[in-house]
C-alpha cells in the first residue's frame, strides 16, 4: 500500500497535460527544482526521525509543487482527495513540523489565514493581490545590497526580514 502510495504522489511531477510526451527546457526546469524541494523535505523530516506517512507525503508534494502559497486548509482539500481520511489536524502538524525545521516558509496576514510557501523557505520578498489574494516570489538580486546597506546604516544584527508588495495583479487590473 505505501508503495502504491509512492508511485501515485511521484507520477504528479512527470507531464500530464496532453501537450506531447516531452516538457519544454523550463517545464524540466521547474520539475527538477520541485522534486529537490521534495526530496530535502522528506530528507528533513528523516533526520528529525518523524513518521513518513502517505499523508505527509502528500502535503510535502503539494508544498514542493505549489507555486501559489497554498494555506493549510488549501493543502487540506488537495490531500483529503487523495486521502480521504485525513484530518485538517494532521496537515496542521505536518505543515508546523516542517516550519520548525526550516523546510516551508509561514507567511501571517492580519486577517488571518497564513499562506506556506515551500520552494523558497528563507525570507524573501513578494508582490501580494489585495484583490485575489496571489502571491508572487519576485526575483530581486539587489535585496541582499539593501540588506547590508541597512546593517552598514544601523549596525543591527539582522536575523530575518520580510517585504511585501501589496497592489493589484495583472488579472485584477480594470
Amino acid at each position: 500500500m505505501f508503495c502504491q502510495s509512492m508511485n501515485k504522489l511521484d507520477s504528479g511531477f512527470r507531464r500530464n497535460d496532453g501537450k506531447g510526451a516531452f516538457p519544454n527546457f523550463y517545464e524540466i526546469e521547474r520539475m527538477t527544482r520541485q522534486q529537490t524541494r521534495f526530496d530535502k523535505m522528506l530528507e528533513a523530516l528523516r533526520r528529525h526521525d518523524s513518521r513518513i506517512t502517505p499523508q505527509r507525503m502528500a502535503v510535502i508534494k503539494i508544498l514542493a509543487s505549489s507555486d501559489g502559497h497554498p494555506s493549510v486548509e488549501n493543502i487540506y482539500e488537495q490531500v483529503k482527495k487523495r486521502f480521504p481520511t485525513t484530518s485538517l489536524a494532521t496537515v496542521y502538524k505536518t505543515v508546523t513540523l516542517l516550519k520548525e525545521l526550516n523546510e516551508v516558509l509561514e507567511l501571517g496576514f492580519p486577517e488571518g489565514g497564513n499562506r506556506y510557501d515551500g520552494h523558497r523557505p528563507y525570507p524573501h520578498p513578494h508582490l501580494i493581490c489585495t484583490k485575489c489574494k496571489k502571491i508572487i516570489d519576485p526575483d530581486l538580486e539587489s535585496l541582499e545590497g539593501v540588506t547590508q546597506e541597512l546593517v552598514s546604516e544601523t549596525g543591527f544584527q539582522i536575523t530575518s526580514h520580510r517585504l511585501d508588495f501589496f497592489g493589484l495583479c495583472p488579472d485584477c487590473q480594470g
